[in-house]
């Protein structure tokens, strides 16, 4: 269960995913030098119009995609808050795919390896997947801590929506 996952926040301390439980939330591995970079806006526009519903976004910056989110977790976090006004968690920086991989990204690839990707038309169509192909790949967990949906880095937050308030 998700619940047992520990991660490390920007100050290298352990941080139970059990302060999610019975929360909606968003993980999403990120970089701050980036094409998808942008997708922080609307990363911090979903947790406005939903915290005051259980909702989290839980931001993991990864820098093993063409070295795109270089520097300390502190500068990650501060470029985020800075540039994005982003108020939701940042944790420390995480592989995602690997020998070296977050335990945490392993368990959410194995319990759905398939993703929702944006078509030219703009529809949204599965696609298998197991490997995270890219920066901004996120997945959505509902209250009960089941991984629902995973969406690829070119589906954006405001397309998220629909599945969130679904869940809350």
């Amino acid at each position: 269960m998700i619940y047992d996952y520990e991660v490390k926040n920007i100050k290298q301390e352990n941080q139970s995913l059990e302060k999610y439980k019975g929360q909606v939330f968003l993980v999403v591995n990120t970089a701050t030098k980036c094409g998808y970079t942008k997708q922080y806006e609307g990363l911090e526009s979903l947790y406005q119009d939903y915290k005051d519903k259980g909702f989290e976004v839980l931001d993991f910056p990864c820098n093993q995609f063409l070295m795109q989110a270089p520097g300390s977790d502190e500068e990650l976090a501060e470029f985020c808050q800075l540039n994005y006004f982003t108020t939701f968690e940042t944790f420390s920086k995480v592989k995602v795919n690997g020998k070296d991989a977050s335990p945490l990204f392993d368990y959410l690839k194995e319990q759905l390896p398939v993703q929702l990707t944006k078509n030219k038309d703009g529809s949204l169509e599965e696609e298998t997947t197991k490997r995270i192909k890219w920066n901004f790949t996120k997945f959505l967990i509902d209250r009960n801590g089941n991984v629902v949906k995973r969406f690829a880095p070119n589906v954006t937050p405001d397309m998220i929506k629909p599945y969130i308030e679904e869940l809350l």
